[in-house]
């Protein structure tokens, strides 16, 4: 059974002389991944910048760790590995054979022995030590082949201060780790976009706050349950997320009464966006995030979306999914998770209050003078909204 993994990254690699930062950052949460994992792990950074994690006890979950290592962002593939202390080459022979016989079962396979050297002080070129790995394979194991083009394994020798053996890649979530890039406010609904919309963005590096719009009693306690379940899902990869509920029911009355049906949709957008950015700027965010993507319902037309980002006064709107069709974006819920639950049948504060012939080429200045019918209450139903915010920190262990 390994005991160590060998963590591979990619964009970090191109980062210069500002590298150490985006390793350091990954070094960070892998270690938080790996916290709620039995055992103790450590993470460590040799002088050729590669990352390992170590199992340091023997009641180490290798399992439930190799689960967390998928879901932290930065890393695009990790590979069990072998140590080997003595890089003499009948030593490394010796490990070498013994790698195949106890990663492999059935061993009728063609391989290819990849020797890459970190010291170009070894005694021997790269070539000569994969003849020699590769003869001493064939020998203790006659049913195997060699084929250097298209191998069904692939075993890789990397000569550091100490030798590294491993044949297998498990998949990462890829991107930056989390931190390097900033804080937003995502607009987290019970749908299948926004929370596509989070991992996105998380992926890139950027912590996630989030707000949810909940409108009791035309919601129900299920509805807001959903969110508050997706936002936990979505934290497997991104770490804790601080989600403020907001009470959203008066200030839809006051819309659905004061202002033209069809115009509902999008004056609930406008000031579901004026709520979130004054909530992000109080929480050193740098930006919103939505799930819109171009045409997708009448209030994501691009008329839609100018009206919408024009009650927006500071911060710039983030839409990840804007070019994405509808199946791509279930097919990336699926992927990360949280589909399922997206599709629980607990309406949100949106479905409840649309219209049924919606604007879908809105002009500003029409949509700003029917928001003038709220004049006289809007004040007073933002500052109780704000009053209202409950937040829920999901994920946090």
């Amino acid at each position: 059974m390994f005991r160590s993994f060998l963590i591979k990254y990619g964009e970090i690699g191109v980062k210069g002389k500002n590298r150490y930062i985006f390793e350091d950052a990954l070094m960070k949460q892998i270690k938080y991944a790996l916290k709620k994992v039995e055992g103790n792990f450590a993470v460590t950074k040799d002088m050729g910048g590669r990352i390992f994690v170590e199992a340091e006890s023997e009641d180490c979950d290798m399992d439930a760790a190799t689960e967390a290592l998928r879901h932290v962002f930065g890393i695009i593939a990790f590979c069990p590995v072998e140590h080997v202390e003595d890089k003499s080459l009948d030593n490394l022979k010796e490990a070498v054979v013994r790698f195949v016989r106890d990663t492999y079962e059935d061993r009728n396979f063609s391989f290819k022995i990849n020797t890459r050297r970190a010291h170009k002080s070894y005694p021997y070129t790269s070539m000569q030590v994969d003849a020699a790995l590769g003869e001493a394979v064939l020998t203790a194991f006659p049913e195997t082949h060699v084929d250097v083009h298209h191998p069904e394994v692939d075993i890789r020798v990397e000569l550091r201060s100490v030798a590294h053996i491993y044949s297998k890649e498990i998949p990462g979530a890829g991107g930056m780790p989390l931190g390097t890039n900033g804080k937003c406010m995502l607009l987290l609904s019970g749908g299948i976009d926004s929370p596509v919309a989070g991992y996105m963005t998380a992926k890139r590096g950027v912590i996630l706050d989030a707000v949810y719009f909940h409108a009791p009693p035309y919601t129900s306690d299920r509805a807001k349950q959903k969110v508050i379940d997706l936002a936990r899902l979505v934290s497997r990869y991104t770490g804790p997320i601080y989600l403020h509920i907001i009470n959203f029911t008066d200030i839809q009355l006051a819309i659905y009464e004061k202002c033209p049906h069809d115009e509902l949709t999008i004056i609930m957008r406008r000031y579901m966006m004026r709520i979130a950015e004054h909530i992000a700027s109080q929480n050193d965010c740098l930006g919103l995030i939505t799930g819109e993507s171009i045409g997708q319902v009448a209030s994501q037309t691009l008329q839609s979306l100018y009206v919408t980002d024009s009650a927006v006064s500071t911060m710039p709107v983030y839409r990840p999914l804007i070019g994405m069709d509808k199946q791509e974006i279930v097919d990336m819920s699926e992927k990360i998770g949280t589909y399922e639950t997206s599709i629980l049948p607990y309406e949100d504060c949106c479905t409840i209050f649309v219209a049924k012939h919606p604007v879908t080429k809105p002009k500003l200045e029409i949509i700003e003078r029917s928001e003038h019918n709220l004049d006289s209450v809007i004040d007073g139903l933002l500052e109780e909204a704000y009053r209202t915010d409950e937040l829920v920190i999901v994920g946090k262990d």
